[in-house]
Order: structure tokens, then C-alpha cells, then sequence
């Protein structure tokens, strides 16, 4: 099958293929005497694979990193999968029903308490995100855990605490501020010095600090909101990449870097 005509059953450019091609993602064979691409069914079975996946809001560079994994499984893959619209499924029926409530209330035909605006509905959880940490996530803690024993705990403790440090001198400034974003950069580079964390997981990570009250305990020896400027911080910086990331792949797209 020719770029052109997987692209048109699949529903996506023929740009998108190939940067695709260009990034690693979906490599299909070169015809050697017309120099096109050549796409196999095992090819449309992976496009089919990525999609899915971008569907459930992944990015290319953590799709790329999950399909490469020598863990990697489709089927298992699949399951995840359907899996997580499952949970969607039933997240988007519990709003469901408390908007037709919500709607009633407005009407007068029922009275809702303000707790019962809320019920049933987490609206802090991001379901995909808590399924890839669940399913992929532990590769990049039995890395981090592996690299952290190579360094030495005496390296390592001081490079935490130089870092924790130089971030509790500016937890009073905005997190999106240059110098924030300047240590937070610091952070996630050591962090993907001993361990691979994209900027999904270091985002997790940071709504992690406030999350557990180990880590807010842990962190704010350093100083006082130092967790929460941490997690507000980090958020900045996941959107920050995410700009970068679609800037890259725009050929019209503006020129954004990190404040360092």
C-alpha cells in the first residue's frame, strides 16, 4: 500500500506518515526502484496501534518509547487499551448524570446540595495518564532505582539537595517565571539522568508531591510551599514541552525554547 492510499483509509495526511517515517514511529519499506514507501499490513496494524494511542492523548515520544520496549506486546497493548475507554466509559456517564441533575436543579425539579454538585465525580484523575504510569511507568522506576546505586548515595543526596535548594530560593517567584522554569529544567534533566521519565511521568511526579504527604513532608524541609511551587512548576513545564514539541513539527510553527 502506497503513503497516499493508507492515508486516505487510515484519515490522516500523508504529512503525518511522514513524519511518522522521519521520527522512527512507523518505518515502512522503500520500493528500490521507484524510491516509495511501501506500507505492509503489519505497517497498518501498527499506524492502527499509534492512533489509538494519540486517541488516549499520548504523545509521539512516549508512543515511540512504549512500541519500542522490548516488553512491548500488542496484544497486551490492546487491552490497556480498551481498558482505559472502559474506565472513560463509565467516568463520562457518572458527569453525564450529574449534569441531567444539574439540569433538573436549575429547572426546580429536585434540590441538590453543594456535596451532591460533586458527588461521584473525581474530576482531579487523569485516567490515561494513571494507566500508562501503571503499566509503563515501572521500567523508568527500576532504572532510576538501578543508575541511583551506580552514582552513590553521597552524589546523589547532594545533587537533590543542591537542586531542592536552589528552587526553594525562588518558590515565592511564579512558577512559569525564567528562573523557575531555569531549575525546574535542571530537575527534570537529573531526574532523566538516572531514570527515563517523559514529560508525562514528570508531570505525574509533581502532582505526586502534593498528592502524598510523604513527599510534601520530605520536600518542604527546604522550605515552606516548596512541594506545591514544585508541582505548579512542573505542570508549567509539561504544557512548556508540549509547545516545543508541536513548534518542532510545524514547519510554520513559532520558535519556543526553555528560559536556560
Amino acid at each position: 500500500m502506497k503513503v497516499k492510499e493508507l492515508a486516505e483509509i487510515a484519515g490522516v495526511s500523508v504529512r503525518t506518515l511522514h513524519h511518522y517515517d522521519k521520527i522512527g514511529l512507523l518505518t515502512p519499506a522503500i520500493d528500490q526502484e521507484n524510491g516509495y514507501r511501501n506500507y505492509s499490513d503489519e505497517d497498518v496494524s501498527q499506524l492502527q496501534q499509534i492512533l489509538f494511542f494519540r486517541q488516549l492523548n499520548f504523545k509521539l515520544k512516549q508512543i515511540k518509547e512504549i512500541m519500542d520496549s522490548p516488553d512491548y506486546e500488542k496484544q497486551e497493548a490492546l487491552q490497556v487499551q480498551r481498558d482505559i475507554i472502559l474506565k472513560e466509559l463509565a467516568r463520562l456517564d457518572d458527569i453525564l448524570q450529574l449534569i441531567d441533575n444539574t439540569i433538573k436543579d436549575d429547572k426546580g425539579e429536585i434540590r441538590m446540595t453543594n456535596e451532591e454538585k460533586f458527588e461521584g465525580v473525581d474530576f482531579s484523575q487523569n485516567p490515561y495518564e494513571e494507566e500508562a504510569r501503571k503499566k509503563w511507568g515501572s521500567k523508568a522506576v527500576d532504572d532510576s532505582n538501578r543508575k541511583l546505586k551506580q552514582m552513590g548515595s553521597e552524589e546523589t543526596e547532594r545533587r537533590f539537595n543542591e537542586i531542592y535548594t536552589k528552587l526553594a530560593k525562588v518558590r515565592h517567584t511564579s512558577p512559569d517565571s525564567k528562573e523557575a522554569q531555569y531549575h525546574i529544567h535542571e530537575w527534570y534533566e537529573f531526574l532523566n539522568e538516572i531514570g527515563e521519565y517523559s514529560p508525562e511521568m514528570f508531570k505525574g511526579l509533581g502532582d505526586m508531591y502534593v498528592e502524598d504527604e510523604r513527599f510534601t513532608k520530605n520536600i518542604d524541609k527546604f522550605g515552606d510551599g516548596l512541594a506545591k511551587f514544585m508541582q505548579q512548576a512542573m505542570t508549567v513545564y509539561y504544557f512548556l514541552f508540549g509547545l516545543i514539541s508541536a513548534s518542532r513539527s510545524s514547519v510554520a510553527g513559532p520558535s519556543i525554547t526553555f528560559p536556560v
